[in-house]
């Protein structure tokens, strides 16, 4: 690697770290002077308000980094051009291409490390950052839905399958229970109650004043009881809020769960399914605001760096707008999911090649 390619690589990673610093002091602090009210009416100690923005700060990098990359590589670019650097390096023989190779580099060691943040560090964090914000800076749960169905297990031909009117997570008890097993489109055993309650001791749902249908070839065996002990494929967490619970999930769990929810045929897969193609589609935005932004800042502007630097919140606020409608398109499943998330990318690719025409040669 030649000394250009470490000074402007050096250039480009001490920038963005101190675009990223700059950012987090400036939400961190904008933050806590908005929920400064809240810490104080909920007593919250300075040691879990520590721990809370301990978690928020990683949370943040990771939101902001494809935009910090941008803007960090347009304020790199600008200033090597408004010192006619550039100009230089192009004057002594090298290509415009050659000379965003260290570019592309630090886009790929940004990428890998944003992904492996956004797979497995940050998630872990977030499940206390998300648990902090439920307890004292939101108002409690509480689980609103009726007529809840969920399949909970599949063994050869046969299917099981729980109906619940209501399930109160505060006592984690649900009411009017049906519990059947299908075998194609036959039902095989119907067991109904009254109530399911969660034994946290043995990890075990108890059924109460219950009632159970075996349906055989001729005739029907019927048993009931006043307390009933069953092991189902289910939690209390299952009845939880999964408002944002995808962000607290690592990429191992983020499968393991969507495995399940289609197991179960969950009509929320697609949400979850949105979370992972947009992890996977992260390191590439990077690569690609860091070549729009190489691009943008080359030329020697008379307006000064400033423009260009302003130019650069232009454009990256416009992927972000970008982003965030095709995220909801994605959700809506309006159109192909994996198309949907990467429209942004396909779309910015394709204006960095027409801006690619332009640089100096």
């Amino acid at each position: 690697m030649k000394k250009l390619d470490w000074y402007i690589l050096k250039k480009i990673l001490v920038t963005f770290v101190f675009v990223v610093l700059m950012f987090e002091v400036i939400i961190c602090v904008l933050d806590y002077a908005d929920k400064n009210d809240d810490f104080i009416k909920n007593q919250v100690s300075i040691d879990q308000i520590g721990q809370y923005y301990l978690t928020f700060i990683p949370f943040i990098a990771g939101l902001l980094t494809p935009i910090t990359v941008f803007i960090a590589t347009v304020f790199v670019t600008a200033q090597l051009a408004a010192k006619t650097e550039i100009v230089a390096i192009l004057a002594s023989g090298i290509s415009f291409r050659r000379m965003m190779i260290p570019y592309f580099m630090a886009s790929i060691m940004i990428g890998i490390a944003s992904f492996y943040l956004n797979s497995y560090v940050i998630p872990d964090a977030n499940k206390f950052r998300i648990d902090f914000e439920y307890t004292y800076l939101k108002d409690p749960f509480y689980n609103t839905d009726k007529h809840i169905h969920i399949k909970v297990a599949e063994r050869d031909s046969l299917e099981d399958y729980i109906y619940l009117y209501r399930y109160d997570v505060r006592r984690d008890i649900g009411s009017s229970v049906t519990l059947e097993t299908i075998n194609g489109t036959q039902l095989v055993e119907k067991l109904t109650a009254r109530q399911i309650e969660w034994n946290e001791e043995d990890e075990r749902w108890k059924l109460k004043r219950w009632q159970n249908r075996k349906v055989l070839d001729q005739k029907e065996i019927i048993t009931e009881g006043k307390e009933l002990d069953t092991l189902l494929n289910l939690k209390p967490s299952d009845f939880g809020n999964k408002e944002r619970i995808w962000e607290t999930m690592t990429m191992t769990e983020l499968n393991d769960y969507i495995k399940l929810q289609r197991s179960r045929g969950a009509d929320d897969v697609h949400i979850f399914q949105v979370e992972k193609y947009i992890r996977y589609m992260a390191p590439f935005t990077v690569v690609v605001l860091m070549a729009i932004g190489v691009i943008v800042a080359a030329r020697k502007s008379r307006q000064g760096t400033g423009f260009q630097i302003a130019l650069g919140f232009v454009i990256a606020f416009a992927f972000v707008i970008f982003f965030v409608l095709a995220r909801a398109i994605a959700e809506a499943q309006s159109m192909n999911t994996i198309l949907a998330i990467w429209l942004p990318n396909l779309s910015f690719a394709g204006v960095a090649v027409l801006l690619y025409r332009t640089v100096p040669r």
